[in-house]
């Protein structure tokens, strides 16, 4: 949800679709050490699981896989890119984007969002309609994990 923060400030009527996704959020990120727990959780228990159907260890690690790349997103974009954006991270983990880059920070935070949507939403789909959802970079690193 940090990457949703222009888009909200755009569009605020999304924040009646968001807000559910919002506390948990907040529940998720003010439980110390419980993203940790979740991954190790995920994978050694589903994973790593052979006696678990392939498509749903398929599934687990791509959503793994997904978290990891968002969490490099948010270094990258916080850490790295931050300074000279104008990116910083304010009190109750609220974005401020200022300065004359400030256009520029806004737009890599609405394409990671809705790039996320859209891997989140065509997974979603394709696990209903029991086929493997093919991300590209992605799957083929799960395919190779996951036995």
């Amino acid at each position: 949800m940090l990457f949703s923060g222009p888009f909200r400030e755009m569009v605020p009527a999304a924040d009646i679709v968001l807000l559910p996704l919002l506390l948990l959020a907040i529940v998720y990120l003010s439980v110390p050490f419980l993203s940790l727990g979740i991954f190790f959780g995920l994978f050694m228990l589903v994973v790593r699981n052979d006696s678990i159907a392939h498509f749903i260890r398929f599934n687990a690690l791509q959503s793994i896989m997904i978290g990891i790349a968002l969490t490099i997103a948010q270094v990258l974009m916080l850490d790295v890119l931050g300074p000279i954006l104008g990116i910083a991270m304010g009190p109750n983990l609220t974005l401020a984007i200022a300065g004359p880059t400030a256009f520029l920070g806004e737009t890599l935070f609405n394409f990671l969002f809705f790039s996320v949507v859209a891997a989140v939403g065509y997974s979603g789909v394709q696990v209903i309609r029991g086929h493997y959802p093919e991300i590209p970079t992605i799957s083929d690193v799960v395919y190779m994990q996951v036995r």
